[in-house]
């Protein structure tokens, strides 16, 4: 018995190693950076304070930026979960060559680099883009749309990139709806739309949740697709932070907004959970 404790010992501390050194640590740092005081034109003081996250919790344009941020995330949330679930009800019921090309066509554009993506819809959604241009020679607009640069392009560029996870994690609840519930409420002479959302909808919602959190966690700290599709000035979270350090070099300013998102995003998580455990219980009842 003591040496299979010791041999698992030996099997998880790499990992704890790696996990203390490249992970904790950083954390421990950068929570103790946003503890500093900042001023300008002198840089980072030996003070310790809570200002940082006073004055980012009390200031309006900070404010602004969260609420941005979380309304972003939800609207893609809501995008890809209306997007996926048709999708993964069409790879579930397909037959099976159809079913496998489906999803390689899902997963095909996670093979390709986020920055390529990004400059892909700067392509298509551009004044001057392929979207605009197509329009336009349709005489189905007189002038470019505003594409770019505003809420409505960072979505679409983060609607498509984070499409995928949504349905990857939609396909498995799907799967483990049984096939004659649905049928029996058809033989009950339930409509369709209604065996949809009072059956389907319902047992898939375990899955529903966890994509909805990895999607909507995804979203508020993206920081690329923001960057090229929203401009400078479109700014979210993760571009925030990114201009505290990199450009204003206010580091325990950006230490802060890091905790701000971080404590966020746990706690969007934390509730997420106890929502499914609540479903899961009442479910077992």
């Amino acid at each position: 018995m003591t040496s299979s404790r010791w041999l698992g010992a030996g099997l998880v501390l790499p990992v704890t190693a790696l996990l203390l050194l490249f992970f904790l640590a950083p954390t421990l740092l950068m929570g103790l950076m946003s503890l500093r005081n900042y001023t300008a034109g002198s840089g980072i003081g030996a003070d310790w304070t809570l200002g940082n996250y006073f004055s980012v919790l009390s200031d309006g344009f900070y404010i602004e930026i969260m609420l941005r941020t979380l309304f972003l995330g939800l609207v893609v949330t809501l995008a890809t979960l209306v997007l996926g679930f048709p999708l993964a009800l069409f790879i579930l019921r397909a037959r099976p060559a159809v079913q496998t090309v489906t999803i390689l066509l899902v997963i095909f554009p996670l093979l390709c680099n986020i920055v390529v993506r990004s400059f892909g819809w700067m392509v298509l959604l551009s004044p001057n883009g392929v979207v605009n241009e197509t329009l336009e020679s349709f005489g189905l607009i007189s002038g470019p749309l505003d594409l770019m640069y505003n809420l409505l392009g960072v979505v679409i560029g983060l609607t498509q990139i984070y499409l995928p996870f949504m349905v990857l994690l939609l396909v498995p609840a799907l799967q483990n709806i049984p096939a004659d519930v649905e049928a029996a409420a058809l033989g009950l002479k339930a409509s369709r739309g209604r065996a949809f959302f009072t059956i389907i909808v319902p047992l898939a919602l375990p899955g529903i949740i966890t994509g909805s959190i990895l999607v909507f966690v995804l979203s508020i700290s993206a920081l690329v697709t923001p960057r090229m599709l929203g401009g400078p000035t479109y700014k979210v979270m993760a571009t925030q932070i990114y201009d505290e350090f990199m450009t204003n070099l206010n580091w325990p300013a950006g230490a802060a907004l890091a905790f701000i998102l971080t404590a966020i995003t746990l706690g969007l998580i934390w509730g997420a959970n106890r929502l499914a455990a609540r479903y899961t219980k009442g479910l077992q009842a």
